[in-house]
This record gives C-alpha cells, sequence and structure tokens, in this order.
C-alpha cells in the first residue's frame, strides 16, 4: 500500500532534528520518522490550485508545503537507485522539492535529473567535485553519474525527474534539434556512458518558476491527461530555459564526434568577444585539443575563423545597412576602426568603404497601396 507524505511535514522533522542535534538526517531517516510520528497518509490529499494570475512572491513555495509525495517503497540507503523506485506508476516526470537540512550521500540512478535553483543556492557533489549553484542554475545530470545535492538554508531546489527507459517516445522533439540540450540528450542516452552534466545559468527565475508551477500541479494530479500535461509544461521549461540562459552551456565532459556543430554554434554566436581559453572551459577540453578538434572539423585555426566570421558579418552590415565603419567595426569586435580596416584589406583587396560602394544592395522604396497605373 502506498503511502504519501507532505513536503511541509518532511522539512519539519529535519530542521526539528538539526536544531536539537546540530546534526543532519538523510532523506530516508526522516522518512522513517514521520512513519514513527504516524505522519504519513494512506492517500493523497486533493490539490488546492492557485490562480497562477494572482500569484505573488512565495506563493510557490508555500503551494508546493501543502502537496504530498509518494514514499518510495524502499527506505534502504543505496548508492543506485532505480526508476521505478522513485516514480509514479505510468508516470514520465517526477517533480520533487530538495529537502533541506539533509546529509549528503552521493548515488547515482538510472534516469535524468535536473536540478533548478528557485532561490538562493546549493551545493551540488559530481563525482569527485563540488561546485555551487546559484540562484538561476539549472544543471542537468546525466544517467550513471554520482552526485547530491546538498542545502544548508532555506534555499528552494526542486528537481525534475524524466525516466530513461521512456525518454525517446517521451520528449522525441528534443533529439532532433541542434542546441545544447539536444546535444547532452542524444549523446547520454545509454547508461553505461561517462558521467556528465549540463549547466546553465539563467537571467532571472521568473519565468522557471512560472512554468515549473504548471509541472508541478499537472505532476500531482491524478487523471488521464496529467502525464502527458506534465511533458508537454517541460519542454515548455526547456525552452524558457534556452531563451533566458543563451548560448554558454558548461559541460562536465563535452563528446564532439559528429556533434561538433555544438562547439561551432558557440562560435558563431559569441565570435565579438570569444577567446579560446573561455572555450575550452565552456567544454572541459585542453586549448591544445580544441585547437586540433577546431582545425580537423574546419580545416582552418581558431584565430583564423573567428575572423572569417567578424569580415562575413561586416560584410552583411556594409551591404545592408548605412552603419558608419566604425559602428560595424565595433559591433563585430574589433577594438578600433583602424584595425578592422586593415584586416579587412588583407581578405578583400579594398577598403570597406570601397566594398559598400561596389556591393551596396539598392531596393525600390516601397509605397504601401501604391496605385500602379498603366
Amino acid at each position: 500500500m502506498p503511502y504519501y507524505a507532505s513536503f511541509q511535514e518532511l522539512q519539519k522533522v529535519l530542521n526539528s532534528y538539526y536544531n536539537q542535534t546540530g546534526r543532519r538526517l538523510q532523506f530516508q531517516e526522516a522518512i522513517a520518522r514521520l512513519r514513527k510520528q504516524e505522519k504519513l497518509l494512506q492517500a493523497s490529499p486533493a490539490i488546492v490550485l492557485p490562480n497562477p494570475l494572482e500569484m505573488r512572491q512565495g506563493d510557490f513555495e508555500r503551494f508546493v508545503d501543502g502537496l504530498f509525495f509518494p514514499v518510495p517503497p524502499t527506505l534502504a540507503s543505496v548508492e543506485r537507485v532505480e526508476e521505478d523506485a522513485m516514480f509514479p506508476f505510468q508516470r514520465d516526470v517526477f517533480i520533487f522539492r530538495h529537502p533541506r537540512l539533509t546529509r549528503p550521500e552521493v548515488h547515482s540512478h538510472d534516469f535524468w535529473e535536473i536540478e533548478c535553483v528557485m532561490r538562493g543556492s546549493c551545493t551540488l557533489h559530481f563525482e569527485e567535485e563540488r561546485h555551487t549553484l546559484s540562484e538561476g542554475a539549472v544543471c542537468l545530470v546525466a544517467p550513471g553519474s554520482r552526485h547530491d545535492v546538498e542545502i544548508t538554508d532555506d534555499s528552494n531546489v526542486c528537481c525534475i525527474m524524466l525516466r530513461r527507459s521512456t525518454f525517446e517516445a517521451s520528449f522525441f522533439s528534443l533529439l532532433s534539434r541542434d542546441d545544447a540540450l539536444s546535444l547532452f540528450f542524444r549523446t547520454n542516452l545509454k547508461l553505461d556512458q561517462d558521467p556528465n552534466y549540463l549547466m546553465f545559468q539563467a537571467q532571472g527565475t521568473a519565468e522557471l518558476e512560472r512554468t515549473l508551477f504548471y509541472a508541478f500541479t499537472e505532476c500531482y494530479r491524478d487523471d488521464i491527461y496529467s502525464n502527458a500535461c506534465c511533458i508537454s509544461h517541460v519542454n515548455l521549461l526547456f525552452a524558457a530555459l534556452l531563451r533566458s540562459a543563451g548560448d554558454s552551456p558548461q559541460f562536465y565532459r563535452y563528446q564532439a564526434g559528429s556533434d561538433f556543430t555544438q562547439i561551432l554554434h558557440a562560435i558563431r554566436h559569441h565570435y565579438q568577444t570569444l577567446t579560446l581559453t573561455k572555450l575550452a572551459e565552456q567544454f572541459h577540453y585542453s586549448k591544445p585539443h580544441l585547437c586540433t578538434l577546431i582545425k580537423q572539423n574546419t580545416g582552418v585555426s581558431f584565430t583564423e575563423l573567428i575572423k572569417q566570421i567578424r569580415l562575413s558579418r561586416a560584410t552583411e552590415y556594409l551591404m545592408n545597412t548605412e552603419l558608419p565603419v566604425f559602428e560595424i567595426a565595433e559591433i563585430v569586435g574589433y577594438n578600433s576602426a583602424d584595425h578592422f580596416a586593415r584586416v579587412f584589406r588583407g581578405s578583400f583587396g579594398c577598403s570597406p568603404q570601397e566594398y559598400r560602394k561596389t556591393h551596396m544592395k539598392s531596393e525600390e522604396r516601397f509605397i504601401p497601396f501604391e496605385i500602379q497605373v498603366s
């Protein structure tokens, strides 16, 4: 028979134990105390949904406090967690708020996990590393990676779990796009892959919180539509993340192979200020190895590739706008118009002004509703 515990009661147990002893319980130990106190329910109470249009700061966390989550049937402390032990029956997505003041226990599992820091910060234990995740951080952890999340204050961190066994069917569209999320999922679908994560830093959490609220509500509903709706809201969450975080994710381990396009994508979007050092840090490569990859896949060096992209963008501005040359130089990443002009002449054999005069597009002026008289 399944049992249910509320997020609020779970946190009360953890807080009380820490205040009394100065030590922290593990999740399973806190659940055992709730069972002993007879605070586990045999059925989940009905969800009272707030009006999202009227939600104010703090309403989301209060809403989660009132939710009851299914207690995993196996409470023994294990280093490897199977998805059937965590996911409710016939659910492809399960969303959970990380309890605070738990004792960290590094573990791995066979499903995807997405950590979303909605307020405050937390510590991510990953393999032999530790990372501080600040507000707005979203970290995707691949199956098989040893990790845990530690929260020592009142920060709010939510965890989205996605079944690996049904991932391709449920999130098929994610596997065919040309972005960091798609690359991460494509290259980590096999269970026995090396440990990996993908880290984003969103600019603000308002849109993420709103979308996560809808996903939470569907996750804890129980009807024939809720699973499909939850999948849709998680897809919307990914879209909101990509919009908010831009194109600078951090990989723990990046496998280029046939997906070198993601490195090229980063270069094309940040060519104005990108350095080899920044690019190497982003994809966790040494600079010599990254130089080799770029040369193998493009036929030119990193410096030459940046120059080609800058000049290509510059010619577009020269042909299609009336911007002054010094502004175009600044837009494409050159510190001075003189330097830009020297590089431009070296590649095209003429000055930017001469190039514009030769290639400037002349289009007839469009007059709305003009009557053509024959």
